[in-house]
């Protein structure tokens, strides 16, 4: 999702060869971007794909708890380092070979993740996935430096609107493999399809000419993501390791000195990766602050929605560790007990779950939000052109606040239902805000600036996800399940792992809110963004 203009060169000034494909055939430009969009469509897939998956990846994971939430935030992390600083590369050595690149390290990560594990390795693979994100903004400047201009509306618009294709798509095309064969079966999936798509893509797409000699400075941006890193494994960490000792907060006070030093770096740089100066700018920097904020809540609901409603509903969870008993029982003494003499109680409170397979998830509840932000999008497009992209940014901030608060009040009251209403509102917001926040960053910069612009978003988009999944892990470990079991005149306490009473999900949408409350106020207070935009709306 994403905005962008498209005009002629100045008239008296020589447009630079970009490699466009003019005199091609419709035939051999439907080709190239048919190649773009589907290799651009890798990343888009596993975000709805893993983030849906994420309960049933516990059979394998079973000891990491909360931190299950890593196999997201890393790829926020990395993803946001990583984009901008590949965006820059792919200006000097050719946009096609820096696309391939993101796809061959995507293809590897995809490879490990579907044989190992090792969770440590696992997240490995997940790291070298995020290089797909670049991808996405990759994607405008190859459609811009190749399609004909009389092509360039339609074929953004095709690369934008495949995000929203992978949103319902990803979700069914994961749950109809992971009940058949597990959860492994999705990255084999990604790994064949990505394979396929490279060798299209390496033979229809050409190089773009453009080439753009800078050196680049990686180190402000690197200082982030460690800075970032640090402060997230706090949050996510602080619960088990102890909020106020000294070793965990090393983590932090490291994180946010690392984190000064960017803004240090990146002040003095002449090849900035993040222009300083720019976030000076109130619509600049507006804009993103808005962005952080609520970007947390967008990933939260997409990912907790997956795991809560796949998670064993209350009465099957007393019957799993009913079983357990009885097994280990029998494992012990040789003696079977009968099932009926084992009384099982969870602490503290837990009525959310429906045991849903990850297909009847995709239908029930995971397709809705797609479905309904692909029609939202191009709604806060016209709505842009006409009012100003400030209005469809305060109503979307309006409906994330609302649905946040709706999961709050509804997860201990939990029907599938009422979630899936909440979730196809939730499409509202999530069409409505991110083309939203697009225009606001399109319009507030001149167009030779739209490249590092995007690139900054893009971090801050990475970031709030990572930040928003965090958070959520660290309400989650502070609010485990027990099982009390009792039979023939005994009873001892279990943990059950990676399952989490209501408190930690009422928390995280009650915490969620509050952000996007933030962000609402900030769209409000900011004078951006209250004339009719000027730029050509893609989603």
């Amino acid at each position: 999702m994403t905005t962008t203009t498209a005009t002629p060169p100045p008239e008296g000034v020589e447009p630079v060869d970009t490699g466009r494909l003019d005199g091609a055939s419709g035939l051999r430009v439907i080709t190239v971007l048919a190649a773009i969009v589907l290799l651009t469509e890798t990343s888009a897939f596993q975000t709805v794909m893993v983030g849906a998956a994420l309960q049933k990846m516990t059979t394998t994971f079973s000891t990491v708890g909360s931190d299950i939430n890593w196999a997201i935030i890393i790829t926020g992390i990395i993803g946001a380092a990583a984009t901008p600083v590949l965006g820059k590369l792919s200006d000097m050595w050719g946009k096609t070979r820096v696309y391939l690149l993101c796809g061959a390290l995507f293809l590897v990560g995809s490879l490990i993740d579907a044989t190992t594990s090792s969770w440590t390795l696992f997240l490995v693979g997940r790291g070298l996935q995020a290089f797909a994100t670049a991808t996405l903004v990759l994607s405008y400047g190859l459609v811009r430096d190749l399609l004909p201009r009389k092509y360039l509306a339609l074929g953004l618009g095709v690369v934008a609107g495949g995000v929203g294709v992978s949103g319902l798509l990803g979700p069914i095309i994961a749950g109809a493999l992971v009940d058949h064969f597990q959860w492994r079966a999705l990255f084999w999936f990604l790994v064949v399809y990505t394979a396929a798509v490279m060798v299209l893509f390496a033979l229809v797409v050409p190089e773009s000419k453009l080439r753009v000699r800078e050196r680049i400075q990686p180190f402000g941006i690197i200082m982030l993501s460690a800075g970032t890193f640090g402060i997230l494994l706090y949050l996510s960490k602080g619960q088990d390791w102890g909020w106020g000792r000294a070793s965990a907060l090393a983590w932090v006070i490291g994180g946010a000195a690392l984190l000064v030093l960017f803004v240090v770096i990146e002040s003095r740089s002449s090849r900035p990766v993040m222009n300083i100066r720019l976030l000076s700018r109130p619509e600049v920097g507006l804009t993103m602050l808005m962005t952080l904020f609520a970007t947390g809540m967008l990933m939260v609901v997409a990912t907790a929605l997956g795991y809560m409603s796949q998670t064993p509903s209350s009465e099957q969870l007393k019957q799993m560790v009913a079983q357990g008993a009885v097994d280990k029982a029998h494992e012990m003494t040789g003696m079977k007990l009968p099932l009926s003499v084992v009384h099982v109680r969870l602490d503290p409170t837990y009525h959310y779950g429906s045991g849903f397979g990850m297909l009847s998830f995709a239908t029930h509840l995971g397709i809705w939000a797609g479905v309904v932000s692909m029609i939202f999008g191009p709604i806060a497009g016209v709505l842009a052109r006409r009012i100003g992209a400030r209005i469809p940014a305060i109503i979307a901030c309006v409906v994330m606040i609302g649905v946040g608060i709706g999961f709050a009040l509804a997860t201990p009251h939990y029907s599938w239902q009422l979630f899936g209403v909440l979730n196809g509102l939730f499409g509202i917001g999530f069409g409505l805000f991110f083309a939203a926040a697009s225009i606001l960053m399109v319009d507030a910069l001149p167009e030779e600036q739209q490249g590092i612009g995007s690139g900054m978003l893009g971090v801050t988009i990475g970031i709030g996800a990572a930040v928003g999944a965090a958070i959520m892990a660290a309400f989650q470990s502070a609010n485990p399940i027990n099982a009390e079991v009792g039979a023939m005149g005994r009873s001892a306490t279990q943990p059950i792992p990676q399952v989490f009473a209501d408190q930690g999900y009422v928390l995280t949408f009650w915490f969620m809110s509050g952000l996007a409350l933030v962000a609402l106020v900030i769209a409000i207070v900011m004078r951006h963004g209250r004339k009719p935009s000027t730029a050509e709306m893609v989603h």
